[in-house]
């Protein structure tokens, strides 16, 4: 009788029977969860590393951590589709196993990035290394297109090497590691044929995942109206979207005017992919390309040695130029979230819905004069800029940049 006197008010006080049963609760963002169609101010609680929901006025005293969001947005964690990340020691290497691919920790949570796809940096002869080095070793989820180049991006010569374009293989090693390769890369071929994307495509049909293109560099220059109408099917890619190159047909003509059958390969499947770089985003090409309604299916940096410290610095830098160009954040956020996860085949990312991973990135919107710099040196001024506040990956904080999700210094810390 007595324990119950002492239960029963107990029971009686709000939100007693539910008092922290959530790990961490991101209080009053602005949601942007594009998958599910949220564009508001609401709440989100994490427990055991997956959402545990979305709402609006979530009691604070439901959760073990609260952090205040407000004046932020809230998204599902970033999905950089194109980057490099096969790191290694070969100096006679371009990306595979190469200094020129960078460590994945050091340049994702910082951006807001949870996942990262890299880019056909390994081939079915060297996708185990870059696994046993990279991706098994990295704390950002790490996916991979593989190169149909047996020895991966390694250097120009090797990628002419057309009796290293095995499909089989590079599909048998796809169906060996289904969960972490989603797709095949040609790229950096400079003949007047088109073997490279004939035979990703099909080591692409039979492992049954997407291909993706870097079209360039041929003398005489290719047909990309060729290669978006006959040689590609709906749901490859193809990456640089914005580059203007030499040897490379341009998606906006000389006079401005964004070629008719572009608009006819979007609207047949072919996904076009921003992959920024140190080279393969221009100004001329990518404002008359949204003015006129031209916008990529998928913003992806292109990351590597050579682009970090040029015009693309990260991936919240890169989501601010289109702001410059017109887009609005919602429309940018499906680019680099929900677009991405349906073009992989990973619907499991990119969004927000209760019992996905909470993978979130907190964002803040800065207003102020700012400057951005594209491929060719040539600066758009800006007056909004993107930053990730917060990182959180399977419901663990990995990037904090103002403390938000810590006590002040005054509080008394505890001893290891």
């Amino acid at each position: 009788m007595r324990l119950l006197l002492l239960i029963i008010p107990l029971l009686l006080i709000p939100g007693y029977l539910h008092a922290q049963n959530i790990d961490i609760l991101l209080k009053g963002g602005h949601v942007i969860d594009p998958k599910n169609g949220i564009n508001t101010p609401m709440d989100v609680a994490i427990k055991d590393g997956i959402i545990h929901s979305v709402a609006a006025d979530i009691p604070e005293n439901q959760s073990k951590k609260v952090i205040d969001a407000r004046g932020l947005y809230i998204t599902p964690g970033l999905i950089d589709m194109h980057a490099h990340v096969f790191q290694g020691t070969d100096v006679d290497s371009y990306i595979a196993n190469a200094p020129g691919s960078l460590s994945p920790d050091g340049f994702t949570f910082r951006a807001g990035v949870t996942t990262v796809v890299d880019a056909g940096s390994s081939g079915w002869r060297t996708f185990r290394k870059f696994k046993h080095q990279t991706i098994d070793q990295a704390q950002t989820r790490v996916l991979a297109f593989i190169s149909i180049v047996g020895s991966g991006m390694y250097g120009r010569l090797e990628a002419q090497n057309v009796n290293d374009m095995d499909a089989v293989l590079t599909a048998f090693m796809i169906n060996t590691y289904p969960d972490i390769i989603i797709g095949v890369k040609a790229h950096h071929y400079r003949g007047e044929d088109f073997i490279p994307e004939e035979r990703a495509v099909e080591a692409g049909t039979i492992a049954k995942v997407p291909v993706m293109v870097d079209f360039g560099e041929h003398d005489p220059m290719r047909s990309i109206k060729t290669l978006f109408l006959e040689k590609l099917r709906p749901g490859d890619i193809f990456t640089h979207t914005y580059s203007y190159t030499k040897n490379r047909e341009t998606v906006v003509d000389d006079d401005g005017k964004v070629k008719p059958f572009i608009f006819e390969a979007q609207k047949r499947g072919i996904i076009f992919d921003v992959g920024h770089g140190g080279g393969s985003f221009i100004w001329h090409q990518a404002l008359p390309s949204i003015e006129q309604g031209f916008l990529p299916d998928v913003i992806s940096t292109d990351l590597h040695y050579w682009s970090m410290n040029d015009g693309l610095k990260d991936f919240a830098n890169l989501l601010s130029k289109f702001l410059c160009l017109g887009m609005s954040m919602e429309d940018i956020i499906l680019r680099a979230t929900w677009n991405p996860a349906q073009v992989i085949q990973r619907t499991d990312l990119g969004h927000l819905t209760a019992g996905a991973k909470a993978d979130i990135a907190v964002l803040s919107l800065s207003e102020g004069n700012f400057g951005y710099i594209d491929s060719r040196g040539r600066k758009m001024a800006g007056t909004m800029k993107i930053a990730a506040e917060l990182t959180i990956m399977g419901g663990k904080i990995m990037w904090d940049l103002n403390g938000i999700s810590v006590p002040s210094w005054n509080s008394k810390p505890l001893k290891y």
